[in-house]
């Protein structure tokens, strides 16, 4: 793979800027103040990063994330083009580059949680596991939808995918202007691809980190085969890619444990505890056993100088502590790999084979174990079920026989008349003159994208409204 390509400033449909505009922004700039000024990207204000409905104004959202992973990917950005330039002196990166990456990076971590549906990734589950239990019980013509999809198409809604999602929403379901949606850089679009290989070619077994979900559903293989095309990167992952994943991992392995703290999921004892056991495996070295007793010195400290809350103060700074060194390892870990990334044959993620690999999985264990799985978050999430799999019954009952001639009934309309004008224009655009099976399949899509666009709010309110219940 090639810089030149990697860094495609087209756009998929391109156009001609006026020379006398006066505006001097790089297209990858241009990109930023598109997003920032999206609805999409506001609605993640209310949409769940762990706590779902929460009221508190400590925790963080997926907006808050978002601006946080965005960072952090600009961060590592600059660190890693200085690390080209200076170190591995590969000629093929020029030094204007450098901007371009941090641009691209700092787009691709506000855009990353895009595309996810109400209530997190627990959301997402709910999707699958509908589409699961009743593609083979609703009946279209006479034959079960099961039947009749594609293997892809039905795969698609079996592996339901927010990163897939927000693919499709910032090429086509953002009406900004036309059917392409918010227009992005070719160059942006393939950095927030993580997964480059279909529905039908998940294989999470494979050993290579690009292959453990879908990147693209069926209604986008020929967005995702033109970026293919264009930025040269043959079925691999764009080398920003691992960039990317490793801001996020950076982010929410870090935050949950700040955020499970001040919501007394984990006391500070607990995690220094915690911290302590999960050095007595073979996989802790040095870095790790000094980065545990680091939280223990910070918190003397506090306590020395009379800091009133001396756990709060340790966590917190320790949480910058643990941020910076894992930039330093993501750094490294793409330095250490650039070959193989630059290739296409590099499997794993940037803190593989780093003295951070074992501290960032300890943090994700401890993560789980205290929030994720606590009685709290479970029972938010079966209330978040509930209305999930409401919102789908009703909705895909409408869409199964709109746009086919045959009578809705009028609740069905009524259904119908709820979904976003803006969606079912894109439906009618992109459904032109496909036959029955897609677009029936587009009609799927129909539903999950305006419940994907739905905040967490905004799903509880309808189906409080829907069920005639009171706030």
């Amino acid at each position: 793979m090639e810089w030149k390509q990697l860094l495609c400033g087209d756009r998929i449909r391109m156009y001609q800027g006026s020379k006398s505009s006066g505006d001097l922004r790089t297209e990858f700039e241009k990109d930023y103040h598109r997003i920032i000024g999206s609805a999409s990207f506001r609605r993640l204000q209310d949409k769940t990063q762990v706590f779902p409905l929460d009221k508190s104004d400590f925790v963080r959202t997926r907006l808050t994330h978002s601006l946080e992973v965005s960072s952090f990917a600009k961060s590592l950005g600059q660190n890693i083009s200085k690390k080209i330039l200076l170190e591995i002196k590969d000629p093929d990166f020029k030094e204007s580059y450098q901007a371009d990456v941090c641009d691209i990076l700092q787009c691709a971590g506000l855009l990353h949680d895009i595309g996810n549906p109400p209530f997190g990734h627990f959301g997402e589950t709910v999707i699958r596991e509908w589409f699961l239990k009743n593609l083979g019980r609703l009946t279209f013509q006479g034959k079960t939808l099961e039947e009749q999809l594609l293997p892809q198409m039905k795969a698609d809604l079996y592996n339901f995918e927010g990163n897939t999602q927000a693919l499709r929403l910032v090429t086509k379901l953002h009406y900004l202007v036309d059917k392409h949606g918010m227009n992005l850089t070719k160059g942006l679009l393939g950095t927030i691809i993580k997964y480059p290989v279909s529905s039908l070619e998940i294989n999470d077994k494979s050993g290579n980190i690009k292959d453990k979900k879908m990147g693209y559903y069926y209604a986008e293989q020929e967005i995702f085969a033109d970026l293919q095309r264009s930025l040269g990167t043959c079925g691999a992952r764009h080398p920003l890619t691992y960039v990317l994943e490793a801001a996020d991992d950076i982010a929410y392995r870090t935050a949950d444990i700040e955020d499970s703290f001040k919501k007394g999921r984990i006391t500070y004892g607990q995690l220094l505890q915690e911290l302590r056991e999960g050095g007595d495996g073979e996989k802790a070295d040095g870095d790790y056993m000094w980065l545990t007793a680091s939280l223990d010195e910070r918190y003397k400290k506090a306590l020395e100088r009379g800091i009133s809350q001396p756990e709060v103060y340790a966590v917190q700074n320790w949480v910058v502590r643990i941020q910076g060194k894992m930039i330093a390892s993501a750094t490294y870990g793409f330095a250490k790999n650039y070959e193989d990334i630059m290739k296409g044959t590099y499997t794993k993620d940037l803190f593989a084979g780093t003295s951070m690999e074992h501290m960032a999985y300890v943090l994700g264990d401890i993560a789980y174990r205290y929030t994720f799985i606590s009685k709290p978050i479970l029972k938010l999430e079966i209330a978040a079920e509930t209305i999930m799999n409401f919102l789908l019954d009703k909705f895909v009952d409408a869409v199964v026989h709109y746009d086919t001639g045959q009578k809705l009934t009028p609740v069905q309309k009524k259904m119908i008349a709820l979904i976003s004008d803006n969606y079912k224009a894109i439906y009618q655009i992109y459904s032109e003159d496909k036959d029955e099976v897609e677009k029936l399949y587009l009609r799927l899509l129909l539903v999950t994208d305006y419940i994907c666009g739905m905040t967490d709010s905004y799903a509880k309110l309808l189906y409080q409204e829907l069920n005639g219940l009171s706030e």
